[in-house]
């Protein structure tokens, strides 16, 4: 005897009225996003970061995720920057050759497979009134 499934349970219809507060995360969303592809641009040649570190800095701790969905989005950014941690380059196969070409014709040097992060880590400056937690 074959089991009866329960009706999906249907979602609510969005309203058209937004409240502000659903504007306001758009806006911070928009402005995070914005933020991230800033300061990808305004890495230096010559050196990189990571995907945590960007997130950080844009104010996103732990979005390093949202900021490889980004570098996928956006056309023209130097992708080839951002790093994973400790320098790993995190692409496979032909795109992590093209990144360490690239940047190895930057200047940036590598410890076996990662990039050298004591020598071409880009330090994004501290935003003033945000500390770190004590866990």
């Amino acid at each position: 005897m074959a089991r009866r499934q329960k009706p999906a349970k249907r979602k609510p219809a969005p309203q058209v009225m937004a409240g502000k507060k659903d504007i306001v995360e758009v806006k911070s969303a928009a402005s995070r996003r914005a933020s991230i592809v800033s300061l990808i641009r305004g890495l230096p040649i010559g050196t990189v970061s990571s995907y945590g570190a960007i997130a950080r800095a844009a104010g996103w701790p732990g979005a390093a995720r949202q900021v490889v969905r980004i570098l996928r989005q956006v056309p023209g950014l130097p992708w080839q920057r951002v790093v994973g941690s400790g320098g790993a380059i995190k692409l496979p196969g032909e795109n992590g050759a093209e990144q360490r070409f690239r940047l190895r014709m930057e200047g940036v040097t590598f410890r076996g497979a990662r990039v050298d992060m004591k020598r071409h880590e880009f330090k994004f400056p501290r935003v003033r009134g945000h500390k770190k937690r004590a866990d």
